[in-house]
């Protein structure tokens, strides 16, 4: 047999294992384990929104925290880390493979999975270093990004890469929340198994969700680039302090509780995708 062609059968071979049912299996465990994350942060945030436990950290240090406190909390920790672990597997299959799609092999969906899986990864390594009894998380988000930036402002051209690091992050956050709103995520849903009503309930946790998520993203780039103009790095804000900065915007809470619903919407949402998703 042709060379080429015992090639092109490994090859094939390959990639119907990998989009076989353990890949399957990884990619809706990690949008569970992501589900769970959202619903916890927004959740928190919540709470802050209505006065109550201001302590609390609303990032994934805080979820994580808040979920170690329940019963079965470390084995829900571990469970969300290996979920984590899937998701950065699925991720890595489709830079290997391509991903669900007529344009799922082009380098640019490519580099976006890749990106995917190497943030992943290390969400991932951060829950289950907690899981083991670190009950560090890595940090909470609000020191980790005062922390990377001070660093990068203190290398050549530092001001230079924060800034376009926040400019970057703002444009994640528009195209995530405008994909969102033009209801971008049905192309990557199996529709036809839902009912016209679950259907609806998708559009609201998908169009609410993504635009909050996007929301977020785009406020947190924001302060980057601040920080890069003001040289200051505390400027910078993690997750949970960028929820705070809504509370204080003409708006107040009522601003953050809305951000905070449409986290939980996206943590239904996360669900939702892990039932209908192609994959």
């Amino acid at each position: 047999m042709d060379a080429s062609v015992l090639v092109g059968n490994g090859r094939r071979g390959a990639e119907r294992a990998a989009r076989g049912s353990g890949t399957k299996w990884a990619a809706r465990a990690g949008l569970t384990a992501r589900g769970v994350i959202y619903l916890l942060v927004g959740a928190l945030a919540l709470q802050i929104a209505f006065g109550d436990d201001k302590q609390q950290q609303a990032d994934r240090q805080g979820a994580l925290a808040e979920l170690s406190g329940k019963p079965f909390g470390s084995v829900l920790l571990w469970a969300l880390g290996i979920g984590l672990v899937g998701m950065a597997l699925w991720r890595l299959s489709e830079v290997v493979f391509g991903s669900v799609g007529p344009d799922g092999r082009k380098a640019k969906k490519r580099l976006l999975a890749l990106a995917r899986c190497g943030f992943y990864s290390f969400v991932a390594y951060s829950v289950l270093a907690f899981a083991a009894g670190s009950g560090s998380g890595g940090g909470s988000s609000d020191e980790q990004s005062k922390d990377v930036t001070a660093r990068l402002l203190e290398v050549p051209g530092g001001r230079w890469i924060v800034g376009a690091a926040g400019v970057g992050i703002v444009v994640a956050g528009i195209w995530i929340g405008g994909r969102a709103v033009m209801r971008a995520y049905r192309d990557k849903m199996r529709l036809a198994g839902m009912s016209r009503r679950v259907r609806r309930l998708v559009d609201v946790t998908g169009v609410g969700g993504g635009a909050a998520r996007g929301l977020v993203f785009a406020a947190a780039g924001c302060f980057a680039v601040r920080a890069a103009v003001d040289y200051e790095p505390d400027e910078a804000k993690g997750l949970d302090d960028t929820l705070r900065s809504f509370a204080g915007t003409p708006a107040g809470p009522t601003l953050l509780a809305c951000v905070a619903a449409g986290l939980v919407l996206f943590g239904l949402f996360s669900f939702a995708m892990a039932r209908w998703r192609k994959v």
